[in-house]
């Protein structure tokens, strides 16, 4: 049997930044009709690797073949001109334009200078059957669309490139279960078409069930490339931060603390009903529930952002009702928003900047003027301690890794410690050693005595880090357990299984 040409073969390519080096000594070989998976910590490397290969940046040094043959991209367009297109976890798309003009703007099918609509009807058609949609979706506004058929059409538009290379880069981060099997099933059958794929994600688990092969990059260079069967998530994660030991489960029983948040039936029209939950002082629970189960709606009423329409939530035994952040804030109740770059962070301003704000009164000077001097020494010392990786608190949060901004954004609820910490996917989109470092952060204010509710949609982020998980599905708490609790009991509850629900909150 003869070798396989590699469809994408990059050989020892580096990329400096000024005194940065962001890739020492970099290879990848991807064949085609293969599912190629890249991981790393971020910072390691592999953002870079990919922006080269899509045309974005230009290494250093290296050499990069396409079917064997020699190339150099001066743009993104040389690159998809030679059949590599990029589909990016949220899709580039305009919403106000059909899925039909957005596969096609800018590339219009023609015939003597106007656009060939029936050409252009007939490719759709194909492109949208291979994504396993139906061919009405051709006319319909992208905005009317969901998150996954969104990324099937950035896809499709890819596809139209005629890509016969597609780098996925993190395309089942803001996907619900049910959405990534949809996802998965669409690379499947470009498989079976021979696109080369790479596949790039953080969440392991899920490279075992759609990659052939992974690449580990660390530290700006390539470590090595297994064969996906002959791998595990532990030594996957080994690799990539290079022995790093990865903290078992927690093992406390804290049944017995007084509760110091409570929500009792709290209740919102479609959102959220019948909640119930109670949190000891010192305790972490983990409030977890697939995409879509209202947890995140839930996490919004505690700090004031959505109103509850019934129920109680109750601070210290005396009911509350936070009516914006602010007040929240006032409560004793802080947050850590999911979306840390809409909700988290002033991208342009400094990393003093973005930990002092929100407590500018901690910050007055004469009850008038804002004290720079003790903002910044502040600053400084929330870096320490929450070991921010930056040269100073000058420095804009935008330059930092996602880990390390994700931590500058906690640093801000820290500055005065609240009674209550709600934490929204602390750790959504960085890396093992980010992950481990901010669980070690909130293990830590555990045992200082702050109360930390987690809300996430990362099993195994809730068996890790909590001392109770409850579990929320359809928009109410169904089901809890305690530390011993396995993935398969928590993930069948949290899917409906009669069998794993019991009453929460008795």
């Amino acid at each position: 049997m003869t070798d396989v040409i590699p469809r994408v073969r990059l050989t020892g390519i580096s990329k400096r930044f000024g005194a940065v080096r962001a890739i020492r000594h970099a290879d990848l070989e991807v064949l085609p009709g293969s599912v190629h998976a890249l991981v790393g910590e971020n910072g390691a490397g592999k953002s870079t690797l990919i922006k080269i290969l899509a045309g974005a940046e230009s290494s250093d040094s290296g050499e990069i073949a396409i079917d064997e043959r020699v190339v150099s991209f001066a743009s993104t367009t040389d690159a998809i001109a030679a059949g590599i297109a990029t589909v990016y976890q949220e899709p580039q798309l305009f919403g106000e334009l059909t899925v039909a003009e957005n596969i096609f703007i800018g590339r219009e099918r023609r015939h003597r200078g106007v656009v060939d609509w029936k050409k252009q009807h007939g490719e759709v058609s194909e492109l949208l059957e291979l994504m396993g949609l139906p061919e009405r979706y051709a006319t319909v506004p992208i905005d009317e669309l969901s998150i996954a058929t969104k990324q099937q059409v950035a896809i499709a538009k890819a596809l139209a490139q005629d890509a016969s290379v597609l780098i996925l880069d993190e395309p089942s981060a803001i996907l619900t279960d049910a959405e990534i099997d949809v996802l998965f099933g669409v690379v499947r059958r470009l498989q079976e078409r021979g696109v080369a794929i790479i596949y790039i994600s953080h969440r392991l688990d899920e490279l075992f069930r759609i990659a052939d092969t992974v690449t580990v990059m660390r530290d700006g260079e390539t470590t090595g490339t297994h064969a996906i069967a002959d791998m595990t998530v532990r030594s996957i994660a080994e690799e990539m931060v290079g022995g790093l030991e990865v903290a078992e489960n927690r093992r406390r029983d804290l049944t017995g603390a007084a509760p110091v948040l409570e929500l009792d039936g709290l209740t919102r029209g479609n959102d959220f009903r019948d909640v119930n939950v109670r949190v000891g002082e010192g305790e972490v629970v983990a409030l977890y529930g697939l995409v879509g189960s209202g947890s995140s709606e839930i996490s919004a009423a505690l700090w004031g952002m959505k109103k509850a329409t019934s129920g109680r939530i109750l601070l210290d035994g005396g009911p509350v009702a936070p009516r914006s952040p602010r007040h929240a804030q006032k409560l004793g109740i802080g947050l850590l928003p999911a979306d840390r770059k809409g909700q988290g962070m002033f991208s342009f301003q400094t990393i003093a900047f973005n930990i002092s704000a929100g407590r500018i009164g901690k910050f007055a000077r004469g009850g008038l003027w804002f004290d720079g001097k003790k903002a910044r020494s502040v600053a400084r010392d929330m870096i320490s301690r929450l070991a921010i990786k930056t040269r100073n608190e000058r420095y804009p949060i935008a330059s930092l890794s996602g880990g390390n901004a994700q931590k500058v954004v906690l640093a801000r609820q820290l500055v005065e410690v609240p009674r209550v910490l709600v934490l929204e996917e602390p750790s959504q989109g960085v890396d093992i050693r980010a992950k481990e470092e901010i669980h070690t952060i909130i293990e830590e204010l555990a045992d200082q005595g702050v109360t930390v509710l987690v809300v996430t949609s990362d099993l195994p982020e809730a068996l890790r880090i909590a001392d109770r998980v409850v579990v929320v599905r359809a928009g109410t708490t169904t089901a809890e357990f305690g530390p011993d609790a396995t993935q398969v009991d928590v993930l069948a509850a949290a899917a409906g299984d009669a069998a794993q629900t019991e009453e929460v909150g008795s």
